[in-house]
């Protein structure tokens, strides 16, 4: 007589198609940590390419201090470790076929770290980069250089951002969609301008914007489609000895201008939760203080999470 056990199928028998659509349903840490190492099936299973479409570690952050010298934190030695094994499994799980990376923006990548993901990421089509802190300019460069096929980039707020555009220009010829998340002006819109030129998708939302700096946009980014600057604080610099003034609603001057756009994306009531926080936090916002999650929003669908 048969064990009544003797028929059923053992999980690592199962078809490898079955296993994928399977461990689609787990996140990173689930497949990096155990689901990969349970068998040799699995860890084919696990080496599939729908599984490695977007490599999402939105949920991953760094375990810090902050300190008054450059780079500003430090960041603890085992979160550090614990980074680098686990970009280590996922990238060789993913065998390059990675278009989506998405990064949490409190996760201080080291120089190494960034190299070694974009190194193994050549294919990468969109990116929402980390915290810059302890990134150099030419580990930044490095990165760009490799990601030949990248058309879109959610980047924090950046100090010097005319080598990081000037870079764009140089090795990303499809580049069309920007979410910038801290202070647009002149120092910003200028380099945009001059070397993405064709940008048809940006998104300011949350942020202080320099009037002068959006009506340079508006002027010179003939490309542009779509244009979201929700939730921001609109500032007018006077000549002196004026002082600088807060812009309560867009003027006919803007919205001209804005009318070739397909979408002008504008909220700045009072009324509204998101613009109360954006000026709460002058425009710098404390993502930190609010919704999990609430920083991947945004009202331009191409630049959401």
């Amino acid at each position: 007589m048969e064990e009544s056990g003797s028929a059923t199928r053992k999980w690592e028998d199962l078809n490898t198609d079955m296993l994928v659509e399977i461990f689609q349903t787990f996140d990173i840490s689930e497949l990096t940590s155990r689901i990969a190492h349970v068998c040799s099936a699995w860890h084919l299973a696990c080496r599939d390419p729908l599984l490695w479409k977007t490599l999402d570690l939105s949920a991953l952050e760094s375990t810090f201090i902050k300190i008054p010298q450059p780079p500003y934190v430090y960041v603890h030695s085992q979160s550090d470790k614990a980074v680098t094994q686990l970009l280590k499994i996922a990238l060789n799980l993913s065998q390059g076929s990675i278009q989506t990376l998405i990064f949490h923006f409190n996760l201080y990548l080291s120089d190494e770290q960034l190299t070694y993901t974009a190194e193994s990421c050549p294919l990468v089509k969109r990116v929402v980069m980390p915290a810059w802190n302890r990134i150099k300019e030419t580990g930044i460069c490095r990165a760009i250089k490799k990601w030949r096929h990248l058309e879109s980039m959610t980047m924090p707020s950046i100090k010097n951002p005319p080598y990081l555009l000037e870079e764009i220009s140089r090795n990303c010829e499809n580049f069309s969609k920007l979410k910038i998340m801290g202070p647009f002006d002149m120092h910003f819109a200028l380099p945009l301008v001059t070397y993405i030129p064709r940008l048809k998708v940006l998104s300011l939302r949350c942020s202080v914007i320099m009037r002068d700096a959006l009506v340079t946009i508006l002027d010179n980014l003939q490309d542009l489609e779509v244009l979201n600057i929700s939730h921001c604080i609109l500032i007018e610099a006077r000549p002196p000895p004026l002082p600088q003034r807060v812009v309560m609603e867009i003027d006919p001057f803007i919205m001209n201008k804005a009318n070739r756009l397909r979408e002008f994306l504008v909220c700045m009531n009072d009324s509204c939760v998101m613009c109360q926080r954006a000026r709460s936090d002058e425009g710098l916002m404390r993502w930190y203080q609010y919704e999990e999650g609430l920083w991947k929003s945004d009202e331009a669908r191409s630049l959401a999470l």
